[in-house]
């Protein structure tokens, strides 16, 4: 049965959220801080998970990082933050969906719903050795790339970012994010060392001379791949 999480120190929300997950034929796992958050999905196998922001011991933001370190599950924020900055912030923290309190029900269990197609079909496409797109063809076990039929040279980590942005096509990546998850180190703050290789990729790509731009810069947030 395909498990959902629910996170919110709210008990009432909580309840309500998990109800109609249940009734949507759903296993709903609630808790009520970050912490046990973190602790139910490092235990079980969770296939998404809903996160309140503002909750006691460990806040949603830092439980959605933990999460992106290891686990590529959806994360839908659900929060009574409500500015546009609020949003974005929780989406480049990581969340692929964001929902502001008061909530219609119905629309949430939507957007699980959504996101749960959207994994299952890109866990279908991660599966394969290959990706292709616009005359780029990535080969995973072989970690090759070719343009047009025509081999490229990358290094690895170019490799790395390249096959992190291309899987998961049109969804932003920031610079934090990237870093965190090519070299697996903790991220200090400086871009530098992601925008690099970047720069270093779209040379090797020939951006400047073909029509596709594959790696897209979304101002502000980070980098996306184009799909």
């Amino acid at each position: 049965m395909t498990k959902i999480l629910v996170a919110d120190d709210d008990k009432a929300i909580a309840d309500l959220v998990t109800l109609h997950i249940e009734k949507e034929g759903y296993q709903a796992i609630t808790v009520f801080n970050g912490i046990e958050a973190l602790k139910a999905i490092q235990s079980q196998h969770i296939d998404l998970a809903i996160l309140d922001i503002m909750m006691p011991e460990m806040d949603g933001y830092e439980v959605v990082q933990k999460i992106r370190e290891q686990h590529h599950l959806p994360v839908i924020f659900l929060s009574a933050k409500a500015s546009d900055l609020d949003k974005i912030t929780g989406l480049v923290m990581g969340a692929d969906d964001y929902m502001v309190k008061p909530f219609n029900p119905m629309e949430l269990v939507a957007r699980v719903n959504a996101q749960l197609r959207r994994s299952k079909l890109l866990d279908h496409s991660l599966g394969k050795n290959e990706i292709i797109s616009g005359g780029l063809m990535l080969n995973s076990d072989e970690r090759t790339v070719k343009l047009y039929g025509e081999p490229i040279e990358l290094t690895p980590k170019e490799f790395d970012i390249l096959h992190l942005l291309a899987s998961y096509p049109n969804k932003v990546f920031s610079t934090e994010n990237i870093f965190r998850n090519v070299w697996g180190e903790a991220y200090f703050g400086s871009s530098n060392t992601v925008m690099v290789h970047i720069r270093g990729l779209r040379k090797k790509l020939k951006e400047d001379e073909n029509k596709n731009q594959f790696i897209k810069t979304v101002w502000g947030i980070g980098y996306k791949f184009n799909g």
